[in-house]
């Protein structure tokens, strides 16, 4: 919501009527997402209560149960099990028999009940001036952005305290006025967890210094009390562990997401991985701290808490996923001068808090530094390099406007059903489509194993069951010739070599060439052929879940064979070496043939020649005889991806409308530099919308 941008015109500049039909649809979007966030809220206690007591908030019960740490008359770090620091231990010590008659409902509501806190004070502390829209909907989509986050929903199973620290600090920050009481906060914070005493710096130098002599002094008396209370405890703590150190399990582990845990992970120790622990921790927090501070005096002051919990991030030498909460602040910043590039980094930021490492890089050996450091690197760019732009920009509330083609006029009233989806002329920003795209493949994959249970053996009887029912659908339609088809293709070795080759090479490759080539040269097609590619895939989604169908190499006693993967062992679950990337059984209808069909219609549609239209017509031709004769598919399993196409290109129509008749190609560095205008040169041959996206 603090990316959200103002059109310049106001609902009362269309009369009475407009203006009271956009505050009821501003009234029922704010409902919808208090609604949302209401849903994911419970969704989150029903997960956490419904796991058996031994698997469910299991730190908070080593700490707390009937056995727990804070029991032992002995040290809190002999079991290394517990991780605070001694004034942690100190706090809670006190609320353990509390912590036991409601260690479930207790616990998780009042954690729900700070996240909830934690979102308001979020909202509250936007910087000013905001529109009414974003003053409305931004608690509501504050609070929902938090239940999704790793860290939330890493605290709620495992019964952490991370939450406290930050809303402490926001507390500081924001919600109160006295310098005492703000330094009270956030020195309570830093006692909780030691980097937060960063605060005191940012404080320091944006001219609240008796607030950061207050933070200093009471992160002071509250290790000094711990000290006094547990001497041998803050010994450990602060000498022999290095502030932590080692605590809670090897600091090598991917949930430790700090440089030093990076440099630990690459293969470095000893005095080397110290230094440049050191080292760079101390350049990431002067570079943070220094930003933070030149954009608090901007009026950005919840972006400078983000940037510098972010630095803290970093040079602490453990980050557990529960303690990575600052990044998600830092979506409040804004970067782009276009509006075409102002999401960019909201989304990546939200993308990075909210889903596993894995789905946001592809499986490859190379990219595991990156995939084990995604959260590390974006808390590290935050804090030091993303060009964030300050209020004083021109571009901060007014970004260079998107450019859209006109509307082409429809037979039906409501149609397109998503005005908004306009035909935009320019192109969409690179790394958005990327990561979207690798985000999206992601859980198409984690989808199609889903449908069998998540294994590749699962729902085998399900599937033969389903795989004999298509078998004789096709024989009383005659069209049953697969198992032909296939011995034909196996007795001439060159024609089996090229099926294969084009079965395993171009289910890929060229879906993504087209998509590249209507990016560069038609970037008003390449949206609409994107969407059109997005809803097939979707609707074969629902396919894979509902009908999970065995192909015909996989179906017993039919004797096909499997030209691509080899001889099949069918006494084994897993049928010997079948490929452990996707599921099996996700045969209909038919992506290898709908993305080909997709690829051969979107080439006609669009190639200026006859010959380019026709060659791109032969991809689904040899796309289909290939899964035919491959034994990969049914010849309904084809029928069923052109079902798929159709429903997408009629998605896509429904929608956003029908395809531009007309396209213009744009020069990049012009489009960035300035907005055309109806007397420039460059303008395209139809009439241009312009608005502002957020």
């Amino acid at each position: 919501m603090a990316n959200a941008e103002h059109s310049g015109r106001t609902a009362e500049a269309f009369g009475p009527a407009a203006a009271g039909t956009a505050r009821a649809r501003l009234r029922a979007a704010r409902l919808g997402l208090w609604l949302v966030a209401a849903v994911l809220a419970v969704r989150q206690v029903a997960v956490v209560l419904r796991t058996p007591r031994g698997e469910r908030l299991t730190d908070l019960e080593t700490w707390v149960g009937p056995d727990g740490v804070l029991h032992v008359n002995g040290s809190l770090y002999d079991s290394t099990r517990f991780t605070g620091t001694p004034f942690g231990g100190l706090v809670l010590k006190p609320l353990t028999r509390a912590a036991e008659q409601a260690l479930g409902w207790g616990w998780t509501f009042g954690t729900l009940l700070l996240v909830a806190v934690l979102g308001l004070v979020v909202a509250r502390a936007l910087p000013q001036p905001v529109s009414r829209r974003t003053a409305l909907l931004a608690a509501p989509v504050a609070i929902s952005l938090l239940m999704l986050s790793l860290p939330v929903r890493n605290t709620l199973w495992l019964g952490q305290t991370s939450i406290i620290p930050v809303l402490l600090v926001l507390l500081g920050c924001f919600a109160v006025r006295d310098w005492r009481a703000a330094g009270v906060l956030i020195g309570l914070a830093a006692a909780l967890q030691p980097t937060v005493l960063l605060f005191a710096a940012l404080l320091w130098f944006t001219g609240r210094r008796r607030a950061a002599a207050a933070t200093g002094a009471t992160f002071a008396a509250g290790t000094a009390l711990a000290w006094a209370a547990m001497p041998h405890d803050s010994y450990i703590y602060w000498v022999h562990h290095m502030a932590g150190v080692g605590l809670g399990g090897k600091a090598d582990a991917l949930a430790n997401q700090s440089l030093h845990g990076a440099l630990l992970r690459l293969g470095l120790s000893g005095p080397l991985e110290i230094g440049l622990f050191l080292t760079l921790g101390a350049a990431v927090a002067v570079l943070g701290v220094r930003r933070a501070v030149r954009y608090a005096r901007d009026g950005q002051l919840l972006l400078a808490v983000a940037l510098t919990g972010c630095a803290a991030i970093a040079v602490s030498p453990t980050t557990w996923q529960h303690q990575l909460l600052w990044v998600l602040l830092a979506v409040v910043g804004r970067v782009g001068k276009r509006a075409s590039d102002r999401n960019v980094w909201p989304v990546a930021v939200v993308l990075v808090m909210t889903l596993p490492a894995k789905m946001m890089l592809p499986n490859m050996a190379a990219l595991y530094p990156l995939r084990d450091n995604a959260v590390l690197l974006a808390a590290i760019a935050a804090a030091t390099v993303v060009p964030f732009l300050p209020r004083t920009s021109p571009h901060y509330r007014a970004p260079i406007p998107t450019q859209y083609a006109q509307p082409v006029p429809t037979r039906w009233k409501h149609v397109p059903l998503l005005p908004f989806l306009k035909r935009v002329l320019t192109r969409p920003n690179l790394l958005l489509e990327l990561l979207l795209i690798r985000v999206t493949y992601a859980a198409y994959q984690q989808v199609r194993l889903a449908a069998t249970g998540g294994t590749n053996s699962g729902g085998r009887a399900r599937a033969e069951a389903h795989g004999r029912q298509i078998l004789d659908i096709e024989r009383f339609l005659h069209i049953d010739i697969e198992h032909w088809a296939n011995h034909a293709v196996v007795k001439v070795e060159w024609l089996r070599d090229f099926f294969d080759f084009y079965y395993e090479s171009f289910h890929f490759v060229v879906p993504l060439s087209v998509l590249a080539i209507l990016y560069w040269r038609r970037p008003v097609d390449y949206r609409w052929a994107r969407s059109t590619l997005g809803f097939a895939t979707l609707l074969a989604l629902v396919g894979f879940w509902l009908y999970p169908l065995a192909p015909p190499r996989l179906l017993p006693g039919l004797g096909v064979i499997d030209t691509v993967h080899g001889v099949q062992d069918f006494s084994k679950p897993d049928y010997g070496t079948l490929t452990a990337l996707t599921n099996q059984y996700a045969a209909m209808p038919s992506l290898h043939f709908g993305w080909s069909l997709w690829c051969g219609l979107v080439i006609a549609i669009v190639a200026p020649k006859w010959w380019m239209k026709a060659l791109g017509l032969l991809h689904p031709l040899f796309t289909v005889s290939a899964i035919v004769a491959t034994g990969n598919h049914w010849v309904l399993d084809a029928a069923g991806g052109a079902a798929v196409v159709a429903g997408g290109f009629g998605l896509a129509y429904l929608l956003m409308g029908p395809r531009a008749r007309l396209t213009t190609e744009t020069d990049p560095a012009a489009e960035a530099e300035q907005t055309p205008t109806p007397s420039t040169p460059s303008e395209p041959p139809y009439s241009l919308g312009t608005a502002n996206r957020s």
